[in-house]
């Protein structure tokens, strides 16, 4: 019997498709010695920049820099509050504890994932001073409703949108705005799995506030404007032109790529809608969804025995994640936050990526429904 590969994130055949003009261009940098802060860098950043429909884009060097720099930039002081979700990647959080910022975990909800305006307002007090939303799997929150809430009690928006470039979500005004330009600040990751990723670590922060960007381009350069003129404390963390140029090629494809994402989970959606054991990723009517994460829940008491027929059977697939950020060590304190403890029981992601036709999808499929009977 032919032995089926099945892989997570098709990165190399990805690669593949794009490697001439790759490797092309890196070699171009490289006979160049133009390896920080080349014209690359900031080619990229425009070309981002106008993908988003957003005033400014800041390159960094990775997704996390990007959160503790939003902080940096805002002014949230150590003893200050930020809220987020326990549902996420620990970095969120994490980010805010290096600076001393108390991270207040919000409870998401149970189909999309996100947190929501209904979530956050109880937790809000007077040391609140900022929401960190987070596009969790390639799907927006329902940002109206977050706004809104912001507005009333005068809180800054950080958008975590790691996991959601390219993602789309419509005000009931007809407008459409891009994830990560709807708050204060967006951030993101290019870590190389991301739906627009790179060969290392990269990030970027995104802002339509003039004054906001120029702090952040001081900030990620040791508080300088002109060299050698420190205004304020700031950090190292630059977006390498090796990196960029990489990026630069990948935008070109995001669409396609967020494309092929959605017609696997389309696939995904059509073979599993008659299981009664699975519950399909819900869709919110006002956001697009970029499937970084094709993500369903099944009942907790099969849930690690599918996970374990998957592996045996040859099919990658991860848990996101299996402890929630409030019961991670350096947070725990006793929090319960109902919806995510279920989830961190419930839900499994199948994979998922760019490269349809080296899927296996239909074998992915013909054992879940296997499994399922």
């Amino acid at each position: 019997m032919k032995k089926i590969n099945v892989q997570m994130v098709d990165l190399m055949s990805q690669y593949n498709k794009i490697k001439t003009r790759v490797d092309k261009s890196i070699i171009s940098t490289i006979e160049s010695g133009k390896f920080i802060n080349g014209p690359i860098v900031s080619e990229f950043s425009g070309n981002l920049k106008e993908f988003l429909n957003v005033k400014h884009v800041i390159p960094c060097a990775n997704g996390t820099d990007a959160l503790q720099i939003s902080f940096m930039a805002l002014g949230i002081k150590p003893g200050d509050e930020i809220i987020c979700p326990s549902w996420t990647y620990i970095a969120t959080a994490e980010a805010a504890s290096i600076l001393g910022i108390k991270t207040v975990f919000c409870d998401v909800d149970l189909d999309t994932f996100n947190i929501t305006a209904n979530h956050i307002e109880p937790l809000i007090n007077s040391r609140t001073k900022a929401i960190v939303p987070v596009h969790l799997y390639g799907q927006s929150c329902d940002m109206k409703e977050i706004i809104l809430l912001a507005k009333k009690y005068n809180l800054k928006i950080i958008e975590d949108n790691a996991q959601a470039i390219g993602c789309t979500y419509s005000f009931a005004n007809g407008e459409k705005k891009m994830t990560g330009t709807m708050g204060d600040i967006g951030t993101t990751s290019f870590y190389p799995s991301k739906n627009l990723g790179c060969y290392g670590d990269g990030g970027a922060l995104f802002t339509n506030d003039d004054k906001l960007a120029e702090k952040i381009k001081m900030i990620v350069n040791h508080g300088e404007k002109i060299k050698y003129h420190h205004e304020i404390i700031g950090c190292n963390s630059r977006l390498d032109s090796i990196q960029a140029e990489i990026l630069n090629i990948k935008l070109e494809y995001l669409n396609e790529y967020n494309f092929n994402r959605n017609k696997m989970a389309d696939i995904y959606n059509q073979s599993f809608k008659d299981i009664n054991g699975i519950q399909t990723p819900v869709v919110i009517e006002n956001s697009k969804h970029v499937f970084h994460q094709y993500t369903i829940k099944i009942d907790q008491n099969i849930r690690d025995n599918f996970k374990n027929y998957l592996t045996e059977n040859g099919i990658p697939n991860m848990i996101y994640y299996p402890i929630p950020i409030h019961r991670q060590k350096p947070y725990s304190n006793g929090q319960i936050l109902k919806n995510t403890d279920l989830l961190s029981k419930s839900v499994i992601s199948l994979p998922i990526h760019t490269e349809i036709e080296n899927s296996n999808q239909d074998y992915i499929i013909e054992k879940t429904q296997n499994f399922f009977k």
